[in-house]
């Protein structure tokens, strides 16, 4: 049994995941719980071992001075718990890590073992994957589960996807075996801007994360460097006529695809999520962290934070430097997200090459 000293009992506890690697296009994933973690100040209470689970060849430990002194971060997946105040106060606890290069199925069970003992409602991970979306409309997320109840209730797809998978998969699947509920969320990245930050899709992200839970996130910066973003990559689109038209062939099917959804449930989520935001109230509103100076958690030491640099010259042929496939121009699909634009199907991110195996 995993003993939790000095955490206290939680309140209606979600956990959110997210992991670097195959199930992380441009980091949106990954950057979404560090968002999390950052705003909230999460305090770290738990991190698995690092030797159980990574190969140190693909994910190598790193080395930094400290006042002088010499010491070593190793690759491993961290808990934090962040309590959400307001009217109604909730606790989420932040998983971050990196895809294990080993040992998954023990890796999933140390994962649920925690949220058995902390109590956890339900479980949502947070992917990132390759698709033939135009950045200049919004970014697609998709909510997928494999629990037809849970399906059903929360208005998400009933996944039916097969093929590889990733941790993203493995870890949803596991949770459905044991009985918690588990939610995935999808966010599509450009394929011929793939490379992180990608602040658009970690915001989109976050939005539905909002959506889903019934938290106000605070945002920061976080739309004012989505914007930042988008208009870096319409400039650098705007020097290559080619990349230029396909990038407007992108658009034009985009936009006859989602005709339907201008009105209706699309347009009462942006309302509701509006209305959430402008919410009144004399103490922290919902969504904002309570803060005091008695906190019974480790203060993990949070990396600081960074504007996205402008994006490189995007075109239509493969990333360099990545080993993920991407469609060809005009054709529409991703060799690795063919699949994923059927109703029901789960999205499938392609390989990125950080030592995972597969994702989903």
């Amino acid at each position: 049994m995993i003993e939790l000293e000095g955490v206290p009992e939680l309140i209606d506890p979600v956990m959110v995941a997210a992991f670097e690697g195959w199930n992380d296009a441009g980091d949106a994933a990954s950057t979404a719980v560090a968002h999390l973690d950052r705003e909230w100040k999460g305090e770290v209470f738990a991190a698995l071992d690092a030797e159980d689970y990574y190969d140190f060849q693909v994910n190598r430990p790193t080395v930094f001075l400290e006042n002088g002194v010499r010491k070593i971060t190793w690759p491993t997946t961290r808990l934090s718990v962040v309590r959400v105040g307001g009217d109604k106060p909730r606790d989420l606890v932040l998983v971050r890590g990196i895809e294990p290069s080993m040992r998954w199925r023990s890796f999933c069970n140390e994962i649920l073992a925690f949220a058995h003992e902390l109590g956890v409602e339900m479980v949502v991970i947070l992917g990132a994957l390759l698709g033939d979306t135009p950045h200049t409309r919004p970014v697609p997320v998709s909510g997928v589960t494999s629990d037809p109840d849970l399906a059903r209730t929360m208005d998400l797809e009933e996944t039916r996807y097969e093929g590889p998978t990733g941790i993203v998969g493995i870890l949803q699947e596991a949770c459905t075996h044991a009985g918690v509920p588990a939610v995935s969320l999808w966010a599509a990245v450009p394929h011929y801007v793939s490379q992180p930050p990608n602040p658009k899709a970690t915001l989109a992200l976050l939005n539905r994360l909002e959506d889903l839970i019934g938290l106000r996130i605070p945002l920061g910066e976080l739309p004012e460097d989505a914007r930042a973003w988008q208009v870096g990559v319409d400039q650098l689109a705007a020097e290559d006529s080619e990349v230029a038209e396909y990038v407007q062939t992108l658009e034009e099917a985009r936009d006859t695809a989602e005709l339907p959804e201008a009105s209706g449930e699309a347009i009462a989520r942006e309302f509701e999520r509006y209305l959430r935001r402008r919410e009144p109230g004399s103490g922290p509103g919902p969504g904002v962290a309570t803060e005091g100076g008695d906190s019974p958690f480790l203060r993990d030491a949070g990396s600081g934070r960074t504007r996205p640099p402008k994006p490189e010259q995007p075109g239509p042929e493969a990333v360099p430097g990545t080993d993920q496939p991407t469609p060809e121009p005009g054709t529409g699909k991703a060799p690795e997200a063919d699949t994923e634009s059927e109703p029901g199907a789960e999205p499938e991110p392609p390989a990125e090459g950080t030592g995972g195996d597969t994702e989903e």
